[in-house]
């Protein structure tokens, strides 16, 4: 896959969707940038960041995606591989149902996923070296880049959404003292079942990610 590097756009995001869309990307590729001014994050929020920090967007074909992956479960899947790639370089990030990167109790980035057509885009935000107030930096230093070149290597033999879920599944239980929103309501995670294509079922509802 390959990567392009920008000095700053205003969201890696919205620039691979556009470009797509206009036939100046083509899947897979994976835009990146050292500085994101205008960035795109779950439910219509922001995610403005400084240089430093982890700002790219991945586009990868719908037909390259495993065939036991729900559409909807993507933003859990894609998020949980770089994830492990954190994990392995020691840090103790964890991630809160469905796409946000958690160290402790502190939040310091997400995923957001778009189908633009038979094409699956996914932004990823970290906070590698500056946050905003509540929110944290991670525990281990890597460079932007270097990250960005381990995290599309890995996407070149994607696992099985059985793969992932069943690592996952363990880890959902840090979730637990969180909330998540659903059709703007804010609902507790403390009784929620997790269903094995990784949607909740809370309160006698079906919720899905839909990041």
């Amino acid at each position: 896959m390959e990567i392009i590097w920008f000095d700053t756009l205003a969201s890696t995001q919205s620039t691979l969707i556009e470009g797509l869309k206009h036939k100046v990307f083509a899947a897979p590729v994976c835009i990146g940038t050292s500085l994101q001014s205008d960035g795109r994050g779950s439910r219509g929020n922001g995610w403005i960041g400084e240089e430093g920090n982890l700002f790219i967007s991945v586009a990868l074909r719908r037909s390259d995606l495993p065939n036991d992956l729900k559409l909807e479960s993507t933003s859990i899947y894609l998020a949980f591989i770089m994830k492990e790639l954190l994990a392995s370089l020691g840090s103790n990030v964890w991630l809160k149902w469905p796409n946000d990167f958690y160290l402790g109790e502190k939040k310091i980035g997400g995923v957001i996923t778009t189908l633009v057509g038979e094409t699956l885009v996914c932004g990823i935000g970290i906070n590698l070296v500056s946050a905003p107030d509540r929110f944290s930096v991670i525990d281990i230093v890597v460079d932007s880049q270097k990250l960005t070149g381990y995290y599309v290597s890995l996407l070149s033999e994607l696992p099985s959404w059985k793969q992932i879920f069943s690592k996952y599944q363990l880890e959902f239980e840090y979730s637990r003292v969180f909330f998540t929103h659903h059709n703007y309501e804010k609902i507790a995670l403390k009784d929620a079942l997790l269903l094995e294509d990784g949607s909740l079922e809370c309160d006698g509802q079906r919720i899905y990610s839909l990041r």
